[in-house]
């Protein structure tokens, strides 16, 4: 792990951008050490950089959690192949034209997720090696494909908060059923693409004895602010 950049932030956090080998992450720790991490993704691999992301992690960082995030292949700054150039051009006219979009989807995410499982659970193996990092781990992100599959194959993972708003292919609604840690599901009940009863039967489907389901009103990007209060309250509970 190379950290190329850092900045401290008004509220003590420090931000550093680091590369592991050709992964590109963002890395922010509070000032108080060691502190428990917290694993945080994008809607369905959506830049690292994206200022939603970046407001969240800073937040949960100024909390008392190191917060690291990673770029995907293809997304953010990490080049795109001719097949993801393909499939992102069908999807974007299939949205335009009104027709369905949900085997485009399958074909898109559910690759990018099984490629980008091995890269967190590097990043984890790296990032858990600093001294300023202890204690449990949690995952957080609108990429709920990702966080299904990363809590059934990472025992390291203590608890995890979902955003309801991200395509989940059908692998990874069928593990749903293995997932036992702790988990928040927060879902926003008028979200134009994310049909509210697949996100109920999801929230459903996982096998947590402890599981809280969070529904506010509004569309996809209306989450509001104190969701993310109440998120860190949660991993308060189960990582402190």
């Amino acid at each position: 792990m190379q950290f190329t950049s850092e900045q401290r932030l008004d509220d003590g956090v420090l931000e550093r951008e680091f590369t592991l080998g050709e992964i590109p992450g963002t890395l922010w720790t509070p000032g108080s050490a060691p502190a428990p991490l917290v694993l945080m993704s994008h809607n369905n691999g959506l830049p690292k950089a994206d200022p939603r992301l970046v407001a969240r992690a800073r937040y949960t960082a100024s909390r008392g959690y190191a917060v690291a995030t990673i770029d995907a292949a293809g997304c953010g700054d990490r080049p795109r192949s001719a097949a993801d150039e393909q499939v992102r051009a069908e999807l974007r006219r299939a949205t335009q034209a009104g027709e369905p979009v949900d085997e485009i989807f399958e074909s898109f995410i559910g690759p990018l997720v099984e490629n980008a499982v091995p890269e967190w659970q590097t990043t984890l193996d790296a990032v858990l090696e600093l001294p300023e990092i202890g204690g449990r781990v949690g995952y957080s992100g609108g990429w709920t494909a990702l966080g299904i599959r990363l809590a059934v194959a990472e025992p390291r993972i203590a608890a995890a908060g979902f955003f309801a708003g991200g395509f989940v292919p059908r692998a990874q609604r069928e593990e749903a059923r293995q997932v036992t840690i702790p988990l928040l599901f927060l879902l926003q009940w008028d979200d134009e693409g994310n049909p509210r009863q697949r996100a109920l039967d999801l929230f459903d489907a996982f096998g947590s004895e402890e599981k809280t389901l969070h529904a506010n009103l509004g569309g996809h990007t209306g989450t509001p602010w104190f969701e993310l209060e109440d998120g860190c309250r949660f991993l308060d509970r189960h990582l402190k």
